[in-house]
């Protein structure tokens, strides 16, 4: 069996997860975090480009990797148009719609210009991109607002929501498209998503409109008082943004982006850190039964994801809250790496066909 060498770039809000794999094997992986106040320092994600990339390279130099034998590289895709799940090789019109997002900031646009770098280095080496955060497959009731000004999009954890819905879907020897589960993915950001028979039909917009609060991101927001805060002077449309999605959540409430740092402090006793994770617990126990509603109470699994399913105090507090709805599975951190390596070794093995961009 021929062993194809592969580079895997994840970076999310708060971190760069870098891996390398022998097929769908990883040989090494690495998590680079990224504090508030070093971020704060760029006006953009795509200005934190050059950051991160000498943040991997040291990375990888520290772990004797020898890039010049990678076969292939594929990072998290980022807010490019609504796609079908799938993978796809990076060309010149993916490319683009990367570097000029046009449907908001998120840091996994840096994934595919950060693989398409790196793949420049390498020769005969292919870039890639697999289930970036605007898949969708919204059923149409899910996309009306309230006004026909505004329409609601999907725009979520896709890669992971996808590989822990496999992961428990083989564990239970079924397939994924025949089941019903409920997805809270609780990173940097937060998703919830009802996935029926192997379609996220509805899901909250996680990167700067709906849904919990997170670590970084305000979530919902009273729709009055942020429009009168927008006409008020106090800040500029920049500096709004920021509040909502960087300078939200636990930043905003507790001057950090860490969940560990907030477990040390509810653990302390420390009464605002424990009302502040009290209310995420809420609002994620709130939308995901709201998603139970969505898949009409016929729920085969709720799955907790993501690096704050790491927390067990927040994990208890939901569970609390969400157990007579079904049986709740607890799956801390995210398959992402190993999703993403195995999109592309099926690639490189003939097994599927890269998506076009178009």
């Amino acid at each position: 069996m021929e062993k194809f060498k592969i580079l895997v770039i994840n970076p999310g809000s708060t971190s760069t997860k870098i891996g390398v794999f022998i097929n769908n094997r990883a040989i090494y992986l690495k998590t680079i975090s990224h504090s508030a106040n070093e971020l704060n320092k760029y006006k953009t994600i795509i200005d934190q480009f050059n950051y991160r990339k000498k943040s991997i390279i040291s990375e990888l130099e520290k772990g004797k990797i020898n890039i010049r034998l990678i076969k292939a590289i594929i990072g998290r895709g980022g807010l490019i148009k609504p796609i079908e799940s799938g993978i796809y090789e990076i060309n010149n019109t993916l490319l683009k719609d990367l570097k000029n997002p046009g449907m908001g900031e998120h840091a996994s646009n840096l994934g595919g210009l950060l693989a398409k770098y790196f793949s420049q280095l390498i020769p005969y080496s292919r870039a890639f991109i697999a289930d970036p955060v605007v898949v969708d497959e919204l059923i149409d009731v899910a996309r009306i607002s309230g006004h026909p000004e505004f329409k609601r999009i999907s725009i979520f954890h896709a890669l992971n929501h996808k590989a822990v819905a496999r992961r428990y879907a083989s564990m239970v020897n079924k397939d994924y498209n025949s089941l019903n589960i409920i997805i809270a993915h609780m990173g940097g950001g937060i998703s919830v998503g009802a996935h029926k028979k192997g379609k996220v039909v509805d899901v909250n917009q996680a990167l700067d409109g709906e849904g919990p609060f997170s670590p970084e991101r305000s979530g919902t927001l009273p729709i009055g008082d942020i429009i009168k805060y927008c006409f008020s002077g106090i800040k500029n449309k920049q500096e709004i943004m920021k509040m909502i999605n960087g300078a939200g959540g636990f930043v905003a409430y507790l001057g950090t982006n860490n969940g560990y740092e907030v477990e040390r402090l509810v653990q302390q006793g420390d009464e605002k850190a424990t009302l502040i994770l009290k209310a995420m617990a809420y609002q994620v126990s709130k939308s995901i039964g709201s998603m139970a509603c969505v898949l009409n109470g016929k729920i085969d699994a709720i799955i907790l994801t993501g690096g704050l399913a790491y927390n067990k105090i927040l994990i208890e507090w939901i569970k609390k809250k969400i157990s007579f709805l079904s049986d709740i599975i607890v799956y801390p951190g995210g398959d992402e790496m190993n999703a993403l390596a195995t999109n592309v070794y099926m690639v490189l093995k003939g097994e599927i066909k890269p998506k076009i961009y178009t």
